[in-house]
């Protein structure tokens, strides 16, 4: 297999009318490591414009028996794309590497918020707040459910505005699978359907953005245990509770949203039935708020956004490679492959398709496995 090592290429020599692959990029900086792989941004050598690349080695998300969870990501970020998402604009692979090429946000994640004030102030949570409403409303009209949402997974850009992140367990509903039943998320933002293993549906969501509110506001989460049986039984039974002097940090419509938010029972919960949205968007909580202008990012943040310090790398070889052949994969005589890593990496080869957001249109988009699998009677995708 023909490589070279992670050294910029000279721009003459790169066929841009290709398939996009690692030499279309200038490697900038890191910002973030994680379980598989790597963030960091890149700039497009042709376009100019920058992207978060995120990365991710075959070899690692084989061993934690991700790859389910990593196709879902990329064919569910194909079907979206609205402003307060961090949407795909590219996605290709070579023989070891995973890349997704995503909006790049540059003001870290509300976790990092978090840690840097304890708590934040009441006006900044309702424009975070409202920036994941909106594109939960997105989601579920959709039929996605997220079924991740917490502050590492809320990204903010450089206007401070919210944007939803980490797609790999999202789940798209369909008229034969009105329900999921599976516990997936994270144990502390999860809801009591969830973890109650009943079936639920987007509702799941709505619970998470009250978990993050009341943490936001509070600076600890509303259920919280000292084991993970302590905490599940905490979620499922124990009431809300308030911290002390509530009324004294926030507003009386915040507690009412948050309490809405949080209530136990989905049938109640708001935010989670049909035309629910304009009841939550007409809560006294938002008054005044300008929901166009803020879909549009036309709104100014009410607070400085706190400056997150990127890490600096000054292009070191990490691992990854410009690829110009793909290696040869173990099969057997009927073409079956002889190991379970060749049978994954043939999954991945055939299933996290590329995807290059300059060449799609409403009318020449490729089947990808979503469409496959959703073809009957699915709500109208991008």
């Amino acid at each position: 297999m023909g490589v070279c090592c992670c050294k910029e290429r000279n721009d003459e020599d790169i066929d841009f009318t290709n398939e996009t692959n690692l030499s279309h990029f200038h490697l900038l900086k890191l910002i973030g490591q994680g379980t598989f792989g790597k963030v960091r941004i890149v700039q497009h050598k042709k376009t100019k414009k920058q992207f978060a690349l995120k990365y991710m080695d075959k070899s690692i998300c084989i061993k934690q028996k991700a790859i389910s969870n990593i196709i879902t990501e990329r064919t569910i970020l194909e079907r979206v794309h609205y402003p307060l998402i961090t949407n795909l604009r590219y996605a290709f692979q070579d023989d070891d590497t995973l890349f997704l090429a995503l909006d790049p946000m540059l003001g870290g994640d509300l976790r990092f918020q978090l840690q840097q004030q304890s708590t934040l102030p009441e006006l900044q949570v309702r424009h975070y707040v409202a920036c994941i409403a909106l594109s939960l409303n997105y989601l579920h009209l959709k039929r996605i459910a997220h079924r991740d949402i917490k502050p590492e997974n809320i990204l903010l850009d450089q206007q401070n505005y919210a944007h939803l992140s980490d797609f790999n367990i999202a789940v798209q509903f369909s008229p034969q699978q009105p329900l999921v039943w599976s516990r997936s998320g994270t144990i502390a933002y999860m809801a009591p359907e969830i973890l109650a293993k009943k079936g639920y549906t987007t509702s799941v969501d709505w619970w998470s953005l009250g978990v993050i509110a009341f943490e936001l506001v509070f600076g600890t989460r509303p259920f919280e245990a000292q084991s993970k049986e302590m905490l599940i039984n905490s979620i499922l039974n124990d009431p809300l509770v308030f911290p002390p002097n509530v009324y004294d940090t926030v507003s009386m419509d915040c507690i009412d949203i948050i309490t809405g938010l949080l209530d136990k029972s989905p049938y109640h919960r708001l935010g989670c039935h049909t035309n629910e949205f304009e009841k939550f968007k007409s809560h006294p909580w938002f008054r005044g708020l300008d929901w166009t202008k803020l879909e549009k990012k036309q709104l100014l943040s009410p607070c400085r956004l706190k400056p997150c310090k990127i890490v600096k790398n000054e292009l070191k070889d990490d691992g990854l490679v410009y690829s110009t052949k793909r290696m040869s994969l173990p099969l057997d005589n009927n073409s079956i492959p002889v190991t379970e890593e060749a049978r994954c990496r043939l999954q991945l080869e055939q299933e996290f398709l590329d995807f290059n957001y300059t060449l799609m249109s409403e009318d020449n988009k490729r089947n990808s496995f979503y469409e496959k699998l959703f073809n009957n009677k699915q709500p109208d995708l991008l």
